[in-house]
């Protein structure tokens, strides 16, 4: 439906049944406002809705302002006025003058849909719009697009006043542009130079006001108002209301009675953002532990700065990247993001262009990366291309026409949503070069996450999968120049496709300029076999086996695979563990502390195989609501894009923070030991008893650590394994404070518990403890130290830890801001102090000399 409706789209992979496509004729094709005409229907049935009476559904557009029929009803009660007659040859039809029909003059276009009396369930047509009388042509002036013009707006950076905008708009005839700078009114002035070698239009705007905020859209053949395609920032007639002061402050209003559809948002004269960031490091694709979150359900505040603002968590735990789901605009306010209708702009229900550039400055800071997920597989009704080119005249409803230089009519692959395009088409090629190498420049992102790449293939049809999941070349060639149009801009981005099928294919993605240090990275789903690991079932069909982590088993040269043990698509480890976890006499997986316990171990055989990682976000903690969570409580698949609690408190339980604190140890470690660089390293991870072993060893004749042997028992009673130690002598137990194992023996037994596990090393390893400041401000003094040490805050506790991690000694009370805290007894070495207030916990390093 179109009109206000449209809001209240959610995403979702399920497709609704109920909306059929309709054939409609308008007798006469061509009419005035005051001329009578009669509508007819055809081609569908209205059993499908359960019904036998069908309505008319109608708005129409004069002046720009789009409105409903006064007499339309409600959507779950259409008005009797607006019901058809049945011609008793399966068609229905209605007459009327449109400018009573519609209770308005001036009109500019009527639209229209067939529905059932309730329309509830999508009990309804696609939607139609038609042109009032016949088109005028201007007279359109010829001439080429300035040099160095591209699509879209470009500013001029001798005078503020000035901006020239283009647009790509091959088989049209003419092009106005409406906005406040003439009261969105048709203007011979404002009427678009045509550029035919090109297939564009263009227009030097003059006497714009510097650092106001302007408004436009394009008026292209007298008919249809769309914004900019490659706008920045849109505003809407609807969902802008709903984003607060907070999230956006000083978000311009929305031209309300002037226009419809979305409008472009147009600024000149605004200060350059100043990065305080300009010199940091990014994790090797090796080294990526990649933190995917979705804003929305990640914090209350739903934005940049609250991510911002929960830096020092992510941290702590290790996170050298961050992955957003989608941000660039989509219908609607709360969504995943996969539905995109404007793919340069940013979404404003997550916060401003500057919120964003200080949050990707906060986290380059922190030598973090930032990767956005991107979707260019489809595009929605709202997308100005797609309404360019359609079969509803306009409207977001239909199909692609024929003549579209972006969108197939009918999807080539399996897995079709909203609008496909085509991606053998030049235009669709340089529309996505265009708006991702925009997010590089404007923004500093360091990576993409592709999804559904499976859908860029030209080759197939909507039902068949084998096709769509088979080797393709077409899909291959083009997601390739994808990979180098962002190389182009920065030849260490990182690549990631959410692809998911044959090996063949993805390894030549991984191959494709590997010899140049490059190399496309591949989403590699987990998630089954560590949750039939965690959940305690192991049989000798291999269920639990996920040795398929090692990229060594796919054939590749180097660790290319982004593994995951969750992602927003994949059921949660807890969930499943609480509501089918295995058992064994008093041994419960569905009991919670057992289920956040398995956690763990998990955790040890996941982040200690080399190659890039991947945790959805709050994974560290045992979040344990259902991926189909409804807010109502019930589960549902029709909730699977539902908001989801957001559960900070988790971190006060502290089961669920010593996920968070073992996994953090695990990270470090990874991080820190060179050992997690290695190709030689085994998985064995199918054995029925549900034990299993990663063995690694560092060939690099200078190692300090040469082998580690990772031991744990996924099982359900107590069991013994044969360790299989790469040597004899002593070994240290890295997780437990270094706790010695000598070895004479390298196959004597081992003993675990279940869920439990050991790393052992051939040598000792301290991990670091990171400094952070929540208190702010706090200083040590003196430091280094020798017999004692001050701190200038008001503190209630401070505690001692050495290079191992081992607690020394603590101090207990209401101290006062400098006092004396004696060391006399401490060796000379680097220890860890955790000093805690009444506003919070810090870490510092003393040294003692």
């Amino acid at each position: 439906m179109h009109k206000i409706l449209l809001f209240i789209f959610v995403f979702t992979t399920s497709l609704v049944a109920q909306q059929q496509t309709v054939t409609f004729d308008i007798d006469p094709s061509s009419f005035a406002e005051d001329e009578m005409i009669t509508i007819t229907a055809s081609g569908f049935n209205p059993a499908v809705w359960g019904v036998t009476d069908v309505y008319l559904w109608a708005w129409s557009t004069a002046s720009g302002v789009e409105q409903d029929a006064p007499n339309n009803g409600e959507w779950t009660n259409s008005d009797e006025a607006q019901k058809m007659t049945n011609n008793g040859n399966g068609s229905y039809s209605i007459s009327f003058v449109p400018k009573d029909f519609y209770g308005r003059t001036g009109l500019e276009s009527i639209g229209f849909l067939v529905k059932a009396k309730n329309g509830d369930g999508d009990k309804k047509s696609q939607d139609n719009v038609v042109t009032i009388g016949a088109i005028v042509i201007p007279p359109v002036t010829e001439a080429p697009v300035p040099n160095g013009m591209l699509d879209g707006i470009n500013l001029n950076p001798n005078d503020n006043t000035k901006a020239t905008l283009v647009l790509y708009a091959p088989l049209k005839t003419f092009v106005y542009v409406l906005g406040d700078f003439n009261n969105w009114e048709k203007n011979d002035n404002y009427l678009l130079k045509k550029d035919s070698a090109k297939n564009r239009f263009w227009i030097e705007l003059t006497g714009l006001t510097p650092k106001f905020d302007h408004m436009y859209q394009y008026l292209v053949d007298g008919a249809i108002r769309v914004a900019d395609p490659y706008s920045t920032t849109i505003l809407d007639d609807f969902n802008d209301q709903f984003i607060d002061d907070v999230t956006y402050p000083d978000l311009p209003d929305y031209p309300s009675g002037s226009t419809s559809h979305a409008v472009t948002l147009l600024r000149t004269g605004d200060d350059d953002f100043i990065w305080q960031t300009n010199s940091y490091d990014l994790p090797e694709k090796t080294d990526l532990v990649i933190y995917e979150l979705l804003l929305r359900d990640f914090d209350g505040l739903h934005s940049f700065d609250a991510l911002k603002a929960r830096l020092d968590y992510l941290e702590e735990l290790g996170v050298n990247a961050i992955e957003l789901m989608p941000v660039s605009e989509f219908d609607g306010n709360e969504s995943w993001g996969y539905n995109p209708s404007f793919h340069m702009a940013l979404d404003k229900y997550y916060g401003t262009p500057k919120a964003f550039k200080q949050l990707i400055d906060e986290c380059h800071k922190r030598n973090i990366a930032v990767i956005l997920d991107v979707v260019y597989n489809h595009a929605t009704g709202q997308n100005p291309y797609y309404r360019m080119w359609n079969d509803s005249n306009g409207g977001y409803g239909g199909q692609a026409s024929a003549d579209s230089p972006f969108f197939n009519r009918v999807a080539t692959h399996s897995y079709s949503v909203f609008n496909d395009f085509n991606h053998s088409k030049q235009a669709t090629r340089d529309y996505v070069k265009r708006t991702t190498q925009y997010w590089i420049d404007e923004y500093r992102i360091d990576g993409f996450r592709w999804d559904l790449t499976k859908g860029f293939t030209q080759n197939c049809t909507p039902s068949d999968e084998g096709c769509t999941g088979s080797y393709q070349a077409d899909r291959v060639a083009v997601l390739k120049t994808y990979a180098d149009y962002q190389w182009d801009v920065d030849t260490d981005f990182y690549i990631i496709f959410e692809h998911l099928g044959t090996n063949t294919e993805e390894t030549e993605w991984v191959n494709y300029r590997l010899n140049e240090g490059k190399g496309i990275m591949m989403w590699s789903n987990l998630s089954g076999a560590y949750n039939e690991s965690t959940m305690g079932y192991h049989d000798s069909s291999g269920k639990s086996d996920f040795s398929w982590i090692d990229y060594k088993n796919r054939n590749w040269t180097v660790p290319s695979n982004v593994a995951y043990m969750e992602s927003h698509d994949e059921e949660r480890l807890m969930y499943k563990n609480l509501e089918f976890g295995n058992s064994n006499g008093g041994y419960n997986v569905k009991d919670v502390s057992t289920a956040l316990t398995r956690e763990k171990i998990a955790g040890a055989f996941y982040f200690t195989v080399p190659g890039p990682r991947m945790i959805w976000q709050f994974g560290e903690l045992g979040y344990d609501y259902s991926i189909n969570y409804c807010p109502n409580g019930s589960i549902n698949n029709n909730c699977r894009v539902s908001n989801k609690p957001i559960r900070w408190d988790y971190l006060d339980d502290p089961e669920r923070k010593a996920i968070y604190d073992v996994w953090a140890k695990l990270i470090k470690l990874r991080l820190q030991e060179q050992i997690f660089q290695t190709g030689n390293f085994t998985v064995d991870a199918g054995a029925s008893t549900g034990l299993k072993k990663i063995q690694l060893t560092d060939d690099d004749g200078n190692a300090v650590l040469k082998h580690i042997t990772i031991i744990g028992n996924f099982g359900l009673t107590p069991q013994s394994i044969n360790p299989e130690f790469q040597k004899t002598g002593t070994w240290f137990d890295l997780l437990n404070d270094n706790v010695e194992l000598n070895v004479s023996n390298v196959n004597q037994p081992i003993s675990l518990q279940p869920g439990e596990f050991r790393i052992y090393g051939s040598s000792m390893v301290v991990l670091p403890v990171q400094e952070y400041d929540p208190l702010g401000g706090l200083n040590i003094y003196p430091n280094p130290a020798t017999n004692t040490f001050r701190i200038n805050k008001n503190v209630k506790k401070v505690e001692i830890f050495d290079h191992t991690g081992r607690l020394i000694t603590k101090y207990s009370g209401d101290f006062y801001p400098d006092k004396e805290y004696d060391t006399s007894f401490l060796k000379p070495s680097i220890y860890f102090l955790r000093i805690s207030s009444e506003v919070g916990t810090s870490s510092k390093r003393l040294i003692i000399e």
